[in-house]
């Protein structure tokens, strides 16, 4: 009835829409994992690529629980095609996004006191007499509106290179839309006024400026007087002028005396100081007495700014081509890109699939198939580590992982693993500077207590061994690893009923972690429960179907159960799997021996010898071959070869035995 009800209630939200889009399945995934609901977890992951094949921890999770699709199928053209869409919504966002917050710091701008943007331009502006050229009075700016592309503040926005080459030129001339200072008090402070007021006036780039000082130069080349004449006449009619320019209260009435009058101005001096400026000044005042310029001259102004705009027309046709070019380009540029990264999460996702599945030669060939600079990384190099491992090549594994703490000295990622390799090659100087090592980098990760356990375990120190994979545990419970490690460490101290429970949370942990199902195995066996033994490791062999060293012990477990025929089948398929692994040779030999099969048993413990020669087991079963087979010189032979093999002290009891009895006729050998 509860699966029912998980089933209903899962076909009711699948179709509800899940926040945050690809984290959020990636969390829903996590939760349903953790809460033994696969099928729904696995939905949830695949969802998450959909929306997002960059998501490489949701098809980690995929290839953790098994369920994971062929990279190529996941990173393929689809998936690079996904990833260009998500770049043009991006960049499209960013955009967007970039332009509210102009508009925003725009009416921030616009929404500033008199008082704050005086304070803000206080630097900058400069009367028109003095050693600096500003860009306005404060009663000028009091009077202006402001826009975001005001000169101003040009520090909130990005520097352009032309201000740096424009900064020393005042803006063309705009005649038309002078107006009158109606702040002006004295005839004294008019001329400043004006000429401020013109400086400030508000810019409009159609054409370049450049261009347009070389045109109005042209035009009004000729009827524009010379500056020392121009100066000669108004130092004359000064007083004239002074007098015509005010009424009552100071104020400008005249257009034509208006010109004189700022011309006499100390202002209009140190304007025309610099050439550029100077230019500014003379057609400022051709501006003003545009009405005595005859039709031609206006018709030809007319026809050089139609050409010009014209041009600029034309100009911004070809910026568009030209952006249209450029947009192509980005996206050509983006689509390969979005191939690459395919291409190269192509083979890490097959190889990281190929491990999980415990196809580790597989593994092995995705994984040198990248190119060397993505090859000698930390990860790449600890995922290679691990995959050694599961092929029992131990050496192969020390050097990969020695690698990768080479590149990434401070990560612990496969340092579980790795403090288990040094364990099975009994490196104890490693192994031991290894733990150290990972003390110093990170007290609270449990792959530090697991390398610190692996320290003691090979010390034969068991009881301080479990207390640190214990801590590991309590670090981290659902490190499936550390569980397994504890339970291995309780049978050591046979304590089998701790050690079921150990390897049970594991499981509890990760279905799919089949050292927990083969640590059960070796439970059962040791308490002859051959049966139990049978189906753990025939639940570990499905898991990880070609370790040899559980398709060893399945063959045992089966022997065992006297079904001597699968034994021997099983027995192959583990030598095949691995020939230089001696378990399965040794086994097959026990079998042969159990069937009565002496010469072939012989057979396969004379090859056994050029594996492990200093296996003291092997000498042990040729000495009890060579006794059934009524050869005693060999047996005793064989049986003191053992012995000078310095086997443990229950072997050296057993060949003792057996030398004791070697003239004993087996039948009373089992009766005695």
């Amino acid at each position: 009835m509860r699966s029912y009800y998980v089933v209903v209630k899962w076909s009711i939200t699948a179709h509800v829409a899940i926040p945050n889009g690809a984290a959020g399945h990636y969390l829903l995934g996590l939760i349903y994992r953790y809460t033994d609901r696969e099928k729904v977890a696995i939905h949830h992951f695949n969802q998450a690529l959909s929306i997002d094949p960059l998501f490489w921890s949701a098809y980690e999770e995929l290839c953790v629980l098994g369920s994971a699709e062929e990279a190529a199928s996941v990173f393929g053209e689809a998936a690079a095609h996904t990833v260009q869409k998500q770049h043009v919504l991006f960049s499209q966002t960013f955009v967007t996004s970039s332009e509210d917050v102009n508009q925003v710091s725009c009416r921030s701008l616009d929404d500033r006191s008199p008082g704050q943007l005086k304070n803000a331009n206080n630097s900058n502006v400069k009367d028109a007499t003095g050693n600096y050229q500003g860009t306005g009075g404060p009663s000028v700016a009091s009077n202006q509106s402001l826009n975001c592309a005001s000169s101003s503040f040009s520090f909130y926005n990005t520097p352009s290179p032309m201000a740096s080459q424009m900064s020393g030129m005042a803006p063309p001339p705009v005649c038309r839309n002078i107006q009158q200072n109606p702040a002006s008090a004295s005839s004294e402070n008019f001329p400043r006024s004006v000429v401020n007021t013109t400086l400030q006036a508000p810019r409009r780039k159609f054409v370049d400026e450049g261009k347009l000082r070389k045109i109005s130069g042209r035009l009004f080349s000729d009827s524009v007087p010379r500056r020392s004449t121009r100066l000669a006449g108004e130092v004359g009619g000064g007083s004239n002028s002074t007098a015509t320019a005010s009424t009552g209260n100071g104020t400008n009435h005249s257009t034509k005396h208006l010109g004189s009058s700022r011309l006499s101005s100390g202002g209009l001096r140190s304007v025309t100081v610099r050439k550029p400026q100077a230019s500014i000044g003379e057609s400022f005042d051709e501006g003003i007495r545009h009405e005595a310029f005859d039709d031609p001259r206006r018709s030809s102004r007319a026809s050089i700014s139609t050409s010009s705009f014209c041009d600029t027309s034309s100009a911004e046709q070809d910026g568009g081509t030209m952006g249209m070019n450029q947009n192509a380009c980005d996206d050509t540029r983006v689509h390969r890109g979005a191939v690459d990264i395919m291409s190269l999460w192509t083979l890490l996702g097959e190889g990281y699939r190929l491990s999980s599945m415990y196809k580790c030669k597989d593994a092995l060939e995705f994984y040198q198939k990248l190119p060397l600079k993505h090859y000698n990384t930390g990860w790449v190099l600890s995922q290679v580590g691990r995959a050694n491992f599961g092929l029992m090549d131990y050496f192969e594994a020390d050097r990969a992982f020695s690698l990768a703490r080479r590149q990434c000295p401070y990560s612990l990622d496969g340092m579980d693993v790795y403090s288990s390799v040094l364990y099975l090659l009994k490196e104890d100087m490693k192994l031991s500077y290894l733990a150290k090592e990972l003390l110093s980098t990170d007290r609270l990760a449990p792959q530090t207590w697991c390398a610190m356990g692996n320290c003691y375990s090979l010390q034969k120190d068991h009881d301080t061994a479990l207390k640190n994979f214990q801590r590991a545990v309590q670090l981290n419970t659902r490190f499936a690893y550390a569980h397994t490690l504890c339970g291995h460490e309780h049978v050591a101290l046979e304590d089998f009923d701790s050690g079921i429970r150990s390897f049970q949370n594991a499981l509890l942990v990760d279905s799919r972690h089949h050292n927990a199902w083969y640590g059960l195995g070796m439970v059962y066996l040791r308490q002859e429960k051959f049966e139990f033994a049978e189906h753990h490791f025939r639940v570990a062999s499905q898991i990880n179907p070609r370790s040899s060293v559980i398709m060893s012990y399945l063959g045992t477990a089966l022997h065992y159960l006297k079904r001597n025929e699968e034994a021997l089948l099983m027995m192959e398929k583990a030598i095949l799997a691995d020939k230089k692994n001696p378990l399965p040779l040794y086994q097959k030999a026990i079998v042969l021996f159990s069937m009565d099969k002496y010469d072939a048993a012989l057979e396969v413990l004379e090859e056994l010898k050029e594996y492990a020669p200093r296996e003291c087991s092997i000498y042990s079963l040729m000495g009890k071959i060579y006794k059934r087979k009524n050869v005693y010189d060999k047996a005793m032979l064989h049986f003191g070869l053992a012995l000078d093999l310095k086997p443990s002290a229950a072997d050296v009891a057993t060949i003792k035995a057996a030398i004791e009895k070697l003239h004993v006729p087996d039948d009373l050998d089992d009766f005695l």
